[in-house]
């Protein structure tokens, strides 16, 4: 792929981070803390560790972010069976309903522009998700 196309690929998938970060902001959180809820509800019970290498983001700002969402009730922490000095995060019920909220929003987002597009860009798009799985998983990997 030549520079223009990866720049434009770049450009794109900065647009559309955007839009799916703004269906946190409906729910008061920030992406971050948005991101955050996610993993946790879906992979929990998760330790503070494991929430900050899947996050990319550094002890502090994992500590931040869980201390928000602990407080408004979203997250619970318990104590980690294996290391009494550790805590492992669960959602609560208020969570995962929050973080299915998000989730439905950006859903609704993605069918709503793809009910506008033709029917060829939605099938070229559907082709393309393999490819843009495999880039999503290489800039996971890459973040490491």
């Amino acid at each position: 792929m030549d520079a223009e196309a990866v720049t434009r690929l770049r450009r794109v998938i900065g647009r559309l981070a955007r839009l799916f970060n703004a269906s946190s902001s409906s729910e008061d959180l920030t992406p971050t803390q948005a991101s955050v809820l996610g993993l946790v509800a879906h992979r929990g019970p998760i330790s503070l560790a494991e929430l900050t290498e899947l996050e990319g983001l550094n002890p502090t700002m994992v500590s931040r972010v869980v201390s928000k969402l602990d407080g408004d009730g979203l997250v619970r922490r318990l104590p980690h069976p294996a290391d009494q000095r550790a805590v492992q995060l669960v959602a609560t019920d208020e969570g995962r309903q929050t973080h299915q909220r998000i989730l439905a929003a950006r859903t609704r987002t993605v069918a709503t522009i793809l009910d506008e597009l033709p029917p060829e860009v939605s099938a070229a798009l559907a082709e393309a998700l393999p490819a843009l799985e495999a880039l999503a998983e290489g800039l996971r990997s890459n973040r490491r």
